[in-house]
């Protein structure tokens, strides 16, 4: 009988899970999720390869619920970030500040995009639950042009542009370039969105 971590069955099977999902991650940033094996996997996490298989049928799955909590823990971070913002300018510069602040290892992982190596089923799982972000600054922007922050314009095309524009933007990971690169990147999320942009003097 394997031996529990934490007080009970529920707490073992998520402190599992959350080890295989810190492993995951931890070798996707080095080679890449093509190039890694669940038995890799198992073995950075140190669990038992047939403990994987008790959480994750196959390494698609356990990428799939990774992304999934990941995403989860980071709508939740970027609704308390918002909550307490009325003004849909200033929700728009914290949404891009959240989002600079992202380190998405689907975006980031070294080897094929994940896209080329996923099944089309799989694929479509990620996209799903990515949605959940987008909806954030899909529910921002249409406050901003309701009250006339924003003008009117076509969310189904600016939702996905500034989210990829986001996504592919590189931002240093500290000092007075990083504080460069976030502002000009909000001032430029804001232009294309037609928000009014202050430039500091």
């Amino acid at each position: 009988m394997p031996k529990i971590i934490g007080g009970s069955l529920h707490e073992h099977r998520e402190q599992t899970r959350q080890k295989l999902f810190a492993a995951l991650s931890t070798l996707m940033a080095e080679q890449g999720f093509d190039a890694i094996t669940l038995a890799e996997i198992a073995q950075a996490a140190g669990v038992g390869r047939t403990a994987v298989y008790n959480h994750f049928p196959d390494k698609e799955a356990l990428l799939v619920s990774f992304i999934t909590h990941e995403t989860d823990q980071y709508a939740a971070t970027l609704q308390r970030a918002l909550d307490d913002i009325d003004d849909p300018v200033e929700q728009l510069r914290t949404y891009v500040r959240q989002q600079t602040q992202l380190k998405r290892v689907y975006h980031v992982a070294p080897g094929p995009e994940l896209r080329s190596v996923l099944s089309r089923s799989t694929q479509q799982r990620v996209r799903e639950h990515v949605v959940i972000v987008e909806q954030v600054l899909r529910e921002i922007l249409a406050a901003g042009i309701s009250s006339g922050a924003f003008p009117e314009q076509d969310l189904d095309t600016t939702v996905p542009l500034v989210n990829a524009c986001l996504s592919g933007r590189g931002v240093p990971d500290d000092g007075p370039a990083r504080e460069r690169a976030i502002a000009q990147t909000e001032a430029f999320v804001l232009r294309a969105v037609g928000a009014p942009v202050l430039v500091p003097a």
